[in-house]
């Protein structure tokens, strides 16, 4: 994939710099967190000013990455800057940037818990308040993508799935999701906040695996509970931390 000249002059070049150094961190941060092994996994992060994105390249091993090898690309996926090829993954992230208008930052991982539960084809459920701290209930899970989708666009229709399986749902308050047979997809405002969130959604699924050996037959946690723990972090009243009066 060719880049295009690249328009972005000025004073634009330091927030540019910027991107590219978040996203290169968030995607060290997969590593530090034990989420990614060999090249799996990916972060990219968006200007929406600038209109541009950043993501990993393809293939690239984590210790090879750098800031300056983060591949800009355009609210298309076109290229902008760079000499290697953006992830695989890139029109899944594009997509989503266009329909989840409010979110920074998109990760795509295969750690370990969260795709045995994409694998296993379920949505993750929130048996308790750890969980119900970062999603607002059960995590969903895509339907299993067919083989027309796989023939069209494959990282477009993985977007479309996911999609559909927000019909319902606020993407602000269940900030990931899990891609029957493939694995988990998480976002927020900023790549080191998707970042985040990949890293709890691992959490939760490593507990919930744990969860159901020792008891089969548990149900998920009382709506009053969950609302209580999701909301006092991040309701409209929330009061967990030091940044309320």
């Amino acid at each position: 994939m060719a880049a295009r000249k690249s328009a972005v002059k000025g004073s634009d070049r330091g927030r540019l710099a910027r991107l590219r150094e978040e996203v290169y961190r968030a995607n060290m941060d997969l590593v530090e967190r034990g989420l990614v092994v060999s090249t799996f996994g990916n972060v990219s992060g968006i200007d929406r000013e600038l209109g541009l994105i950043a993501i990993k390249p393809s293939g690239v091993d984590y210790a090879d990455l750098s800031p300056a090898n983060m591949v800009i690309l355009d609210l298309d996926g076109r290229k902008v800057e760079g000499d290697l090829n953006p992830s695989s993954d890139t029109r899944t992230h594009v997509r989503l940037y266009k329909e989840f208008a409010e979110i920074g930052g998109v990760v795509h991982t295969h750690s370990r818990y969260a795709t045995a539960w994409a694998q296993a084809r379920r949505p993750l459920p929130c048996f308790g308040t750890t969980h119900a701290d970062y999603f607002h209930g059960d995590v969903p899970c895509t339907a299993v993508i067919t083989d027309q989708q796989i023939k069209r666009d494959y990282e477009e229709e993985t977007a479309v799935q996911i999609l559909d399986a927000f019909r319902r749902l606020d993407y602000k308050a269940t900030p990931g999701v899990l891609v029957a047979s493939h694995g988990p997809f998480t976002w927020g405002k900023s790549p080191a906040e998707a970042g985040y969130h990949a890293w709890m959604l691992e959490f939760a699924a490593e507990m919930a695996a744990v969860t159901v050996r020792i008891n089969p037959g548990i149900r998920g946690v009382r709506q009053s509970l969950l609302d209580k723990h999701y909301l006092r972090k991040h309701g409209k009243d929330a009061y967990y931390g030091q940044g309320h009066a």
